[in-house]
């Protein structure tokens, strides 16, 4: 949206570079939802809202080519709301995050120098159907606490369509490049043949959030993998145990009820400490997501919202479109954080001394998602990794000792 001058973006680094104070990939965002939302605003808000902003961001560009690329990709702006000044039916946007999704053509001109960032035009844009080749940081204005809704939005990124396309910027202000340097974008972007040293870059490599443990982790940090071994079904069951029996004085026959054998198992560790877990089943045309429990030392963390989401990130690696559940009435709004929806004609239900609703969401298949007619070795790897090759699939590299048919 603006004229970015070399000096704020020099070839070498900022005297203030180094460490991240808050890497945008680590900061928890989930604990700002009591306090702000984000959104994708309608046309008639942006006036408004860019108004606000041209005090702080110098040659931001016209209310009109903002509207040319939200016509184009309405979900490329964010809107970020105070709760307390938030209402559906009239809400009042203090600040956005703006971003271009460039195509193969965008990200060229970007690392060139030659992308029109003040009225880019459709050829630069990829389509609403069609994955980025990187994202772009158009505008950001999030003063005060606002700042917090940055983090919430790359959270909102994480779909089967966005998660892993890196985030590029050119910030135009001291305090823009202060900014990226606080969320740990790093200044020099190797864009195919072209290094652009003016060109910040947060790289997004996507590792599946339900393989991401990978054990003796240390640390806080928090993982996800799939149950594969009996010991892992143990920590499952001893997990379940202390929420669902112990916690909520579920009976054991109620609890262990006889699908544990037909479903995929998630455990989510802190560090190296098992602290959750999530049980998934499959169906003809939908999975269904449920018991997801996290022990209650570790639900100060974000380890419900990494289960839920690796469960989700699974299910679109399968294929899905669908997801059913059954929700306890007091956690209905936290499922809708992730696109459930109360499903229409659903029953109110009740089963061990608590009451559910049925929801339902809609969500994207994974561009890579496991089909006939993909590499037929993919197919035989282990559950949950098939994004690296697997033990038969190394076995492929021996010669054929046993051959089904014998030589005439």
């Amino acid at each position: 949206m603006t004229e970015h001058p070399f000096r704020l973006v020099r070839a070498e680094p900022s005297a203030s570079q180094g460490k991240a104070k808050y890497p945008l990939g680590e900061i928890d965002s989930s604990r700002y939802y009591k306090y702000l939302t984000v959104f994708h605003p309608e046309a008639n808000e942006l006036d408004e809202l860019l108004d606000k902003a041209r005090g702080s961001i110098p040659g931001l560009t016209d209310a009109a080519a903002v509207r040319s690329v939200m016509e184009h990709d309405p979900g490329c702006i964010w809107a970020i709301s105070r709760n307390r000044k938030f209402n559906k039916e009239k809400r009042v946007a203090k600040g956005f995050v703006a971003l271009l999704y460039l195509n193969k053509v965008g990200v060229y001109r970007l690392a060139a120098g030659t992308l029109n960032t003040a009225n880019p035009g459709p050829d630069v844009l990829a389509r609403a159907d069609e994955r980025p080749a990187g994202l772009y940081s158009w505008a950001v204005y999030a003063p005060g606490i606002l700042a917090a809704g940055v983090p919430m939005v790359m959270g909102k990124l994480d779909t089967a369509r966005l998660s892993g396309v890196d985030l590029y910027s050119r910030p135009n202000t001291a305090d823009g490049v202060r900014f990226n340097e606080t969320l740990g974008l790093k200044k020099g972007a190797k864009i195919g043949p072209i290094y652009a040293p003016n060109i910040f870059v947060f790289r997004r490599g996507h590792k599946p959030l339900y393989d991401s443990y990978k054990g003796n982790a240390g640390g806080r940090e928090l993982t996800v993998t799939v149950a594969r071994t009996f010991e892992d079904l143990m920590r499952v069951a001893s997990l379940r145990s202390a929420v669902f029996l112990s916690e909520q004085e579920c009976p054991y026959e109620e609890e262990f009820d006889g699908n544990d054998l037909s479903a995929t198992h998630f455990i989510g560790y802190v560090g190296d400490e098992p602290a959750g877990c999530l049980r998934v089943r499959f169906f003809a045309d939908f999975a269904k997501l449920e018991r997801l429990a996290v022990r209650k030392e570790f639900r100060r963390t974000r380890m419900s919202f990494q289960l839920v989401n690796a469960g989700i990130e699974f299910c679109q690696m399968k294929g899905y479109r669908r997801l059913y559940g059954h929700a306890q009435k007091r956690l209905v709004k936290f499922w809708s954080r992730f696109g459930f929806r109360q499903f229409e004609g659903g029953r109110d239900l009740v089963f061990s001394d608590f009451d559910y609703v049925e929801m339902v969401a809609e969500i994207d298949r994974h561009p890579d998602a496991i089909t006939i007619g993909a590499d037929p070795y993919v197919m035989i790897r282990p559950e949950g990794r098939w994004h690296e090759p697997g033990v038969l699939e190394r076995s492929s590299a021996r010669e054929v000792t046993r051959p089904s048919v014998a030589s005439a």
